[in-house]
């Protein structure tokens, strides 16, 4: 057992693991170290869920708790149902299912298991087949779409490739934030017009970048180097965009390059006045990106921002006849972040929509209306239901490797 002092240097290891990533190569390579520094572990736990400013510590402590209302068994196909038939593929036996419509299924399983075959290889192509009236896939036998007339797949690939996708620009927020600025008196003694504010073609984009707010760099014998513009500093405006100035009612001036250098929680208060802006930059906020810049790139969002950004334009909208797919959307999230997904997902439920999860987090499966588990093992010894039903069904049923962990 460790000393004392040797208990909090050990720590001091630990953390650096655990927060930036770098320890000693041969420490970590040394066994009967890290069987010494298990009860450091401990302390550490029990330090971190006493913490009242740390927010991972109450998922430790079993204290924060994932929560929507659940639809009652009696009650899961009161809305319709979706009903898949298919023949063997890959390593996916025959299977018939149903899925409730109105409600939030997850579908878990092992990795190997068959859940995106299910999902993006039957479910998702059989559907848009109905849908559109053309031949279903060669292993779907057959498919009762109940109403549903649009398959939305939220997946976590990059948005574009194009640097000069913004949020503001993704959002549609920026076009709203050119009108108002042109509308200034400053604008309109400059003679600037709304397209003039575009930093793709208008006059007010950065001269030196061409409103992509970097430059490349020729670096000889090696790949280009991308740097941030020296001319607009990466605000990619000319300077005089800068000179033209909104003032709020609260008497505070912002230009748009300032409000683009924003994040969305602060521009919601820049923007109170102007009320599309502010319902746009809301349904941002209440998807977990409160923290993203007005100006940042879509490309460089990372999957899970990805996901939720795509969902911003759905937010708010009828629904009932909306089949949502997400593919393993928790990946990287926090378990803070997990509860606000959790809520966006409770939210398009409320406005009609049917929501699928391909996912392994335990709070999302716990939260779920529906699961289907697929299993029990993974590549040949899976492709079957193991078991389909509320949470509790999943939890009791023996051959379940997901019910194990719920």
């Amino acid at each position: 057992m460790c000393a004392p002092a040797e208990e909090r240097r050990l720590a001091g290891v630990i953390v650096g693991v655990v927060v930036f990533g770098h320890c000693n190569g041969q420490a970590l390579g040394n066994i009967p170290l890290i069987l010494r520094i298990q009860r450091v572990f401990v302390v550490l736990r029990v330090a971190i869920e006493a913490n009242a400013a740390s927010r991972i510590g109450p998922f430790l402590a079993g204290k924060a708790q994932c929560l929507r209302p659940q639809a009652p068994q009696s009650e899961l196909f009161a809305l319709g149902r979706i009903q898949l038939s298919t023949n063997a593929i890959h390593t996916v036996k025959p299977l018939d299912i149903e899925i409730p419509k109105g409600r939030l299924t997850v579908v878990t399983g092992v990795s190997g298991s068959g859940k995106t075959t299910l999902v993006l290889e039957s479910l998702v192509p059989g559907l848009n087949a109905a849908i559109h009236g053309q031949k279903l896939p060669e292993h779907v036998h057959s498919i009762v779409p109940d109403g549903i007339t649009q398959v939305k797949l939220i997946d976590a690939a990059p948005i574009g490739i194009n640097v000069r996708s913004t949020v503001a620009t993704y959002a549609n927020v920026h076009d709203e934030l050119r009108k108002k600025f042109a509308a200034t008196p400053d604008a309109r003694q400059a003679g600037y017009k709304a397209g003039d504010f575009s930093y793709n073609t208008g006059k007010l984009r950065c001269p030196v970048c061409d409103g992509t707010g970097s430059i490349s760099l020729d670096v000889q014998f090696l790949p280009d180097v991308e740097i941030p513009c020296p001319e607009c500093r990466g605000s990619r405006y000319a300077k005089e965009a800068g000179q033209i100035f909104y003032t709020s009612k609260s008497g505070t001036r912002y230009s748009l390059p300032q409000l683009m250098d924003m994040d969305v929680n602060t521009a919601l208060t820049a923007c109170a006045d102007w009320p599309v802006v502010r319902q746009r930059l809301t349904v941002l906020q209440e998807l977990g990106l409160g923290y993203l810049t007005l100006g940042e790139e879509t490309p460089g969002l990372s999957g899970g921002e990805a996901q939720r950004l795509k969902l911003a334009s759905e937010m708010g909208k009828a629904q009932s006849d909306s089949l949502f797919v997400f593919d393993e959307p928790t990946i990287g999230l926090h378990p803070a972040d997990v509860q606000v997904l959790l809520g966006v997902f409770q939210t398009l439920i409320e406005h009609g929509a049917t929501v699928i999860v391909i996912e392994h987090d335990l709070d999302v499966i716990r939260n779920a209306d529906y699961i289907i588990d697929m299993g029990p093992g993974g590549g040949a010894q899976g492709g079957t239901v193991v078991a389909a039903g509320t949470p509790d069904v999943i939890r009791h049923t023996p051959a379940s490797q997901t019910g194990k962990f719920i």
